[in-house]
């Protein structure tokens, strides 16, 4: 997409018979047409495989084979391995509890500075010059935690974020014990072609809620509005564009709260609505309606009272 958002014009190049030709001139002829293509696969394809790089191991191996195949980046870059790539199994023993280490396997297109040279050839009264770069794909493993909930994140937060974003591409995912392999998936692998039929994903929610007081609209009775505020997160969906999403409250509507030190109970609905809507997420603002005989600016920790209360909700992309 680096051909966007620059300003100007595309320029194309264009030759004439008995023109003097720099190398310059050839590389900027295949930059662009480099460019045409990243551009093309950014704006219709999803980061993601497109075909192959087959993954593939057993219980004890040391070393992971992956075969020959094409994916997509972020940026639109093209991904290609050719043949067979065995990668070693990280050198780890496990986790410090005693159980497998996990690890997921992301594949990524090399900087300009990992090209190795594949060809030189000899100029006219210049020095030798490559002609020929090999373009391999870097394999990485990517150490992965508990974050506290039973899900696995990778502890190098920059790496999760490219992983994230599509810059680099997972393969496969596996569990690693005296410095072999236990186990192997390719369930959370990413197509490049996306479905035909729509992602739904649902999940249920318990948010740090934020309260604020608001005055009441002019013509309406005097007091203060008790809203509620807080962000769900969606990561675990996976949503590349943003989705189409719908919430509710869950949670007891009978509740108790202090009013001057003593213990009232009383009931409360929230009209809830959804905001700033994202791939990853969204924010949700209740407008709590309390049916009690004291005002709510009453509460002496309102958050307290409403932190039984959830959020569930479905998205559809």
């Amino acid at each position: 997409m680096a051909a966007l958002g620059q300003g100007g014009f595309v320029e194309r190049l264009q030759f004439f018979d008995g023109q003097r030709l720099f190398a310059s001139d050839l590389q900027q002829l295949e930059a662009f047409h480099r460019a045409m293509r990243e551009l093309h696969n950014a704006s219709l394809h999803q980061p993601g495989i497109g075909a192959g790089l087959a993954v593939s191991g057993i219980p004890g191996d040391r070393e992971i084979v992956v075969g020959p195949g094409y994916a997509l980046d972020l940026d639109g870059h093209e991904i290609i391995l050719t043949g067979n790539h065995a990668e070693p199994i990280p050198p780890v023993d496990g986790d410090p509890d005693g159980t497998p280490a996990a690890y997921d396997l992301a594949v990524s297109y090399p900087s300009d500075d990992l090209l190795e040279v594949a060809e030189t050839r000899q100029g006219i009264c210049v020095s030798r010059g490559a002609v020929r770069l090999r373009e391999e794909p870097v394999f990485c493993w990517v150490r992965l935690r508990d974050d506290g909930s039973g899900v696995l994140r990778p502890a190098d937060s920059r790496l999760g974020d490219d992983i994230a974003a599509g810059r680099r591409i997972l393969l496969a995912r596996a569990e690693v014990q005296h410095c072999q392999l236990v186990s192997l998936s390719i369930a959370e692998r990413r197509n490049a072609r996306p479905p035909t039929q729509p992602l739904i994903a649902c999940g249920h929610a318990a948010p740090v809620w934020a309260t604020s007081l608001e005055p009441s609209e002019p013509g309406e009775s005097e007091g203060q509005l008790l809203f509620l505020n807080a962000k769900v997160s969606t990561a675990t969906a996976g949503f590349v564009n943003t989705p189409c999403y719908s919430a509710r409250l869950d949670g007891p509507r009978l509740l108790t709260g202090s009013v001057e030190g003593q213990p009232r109970e009383f009931f409360a609905e929230g009209l809830l609505s959804i905001h700033d809507a994202a791939p990853d997420g969204f924010s949700v603002r209740v407008l709590v309606v309390p049916f009690i005989t004291f005002g709510v600016a009453d509460l002496e920790d309102p958050s307290e009272v409403f932190s039984a209360w959830t959020i569930e909700w479905i998205a559809v992309d």
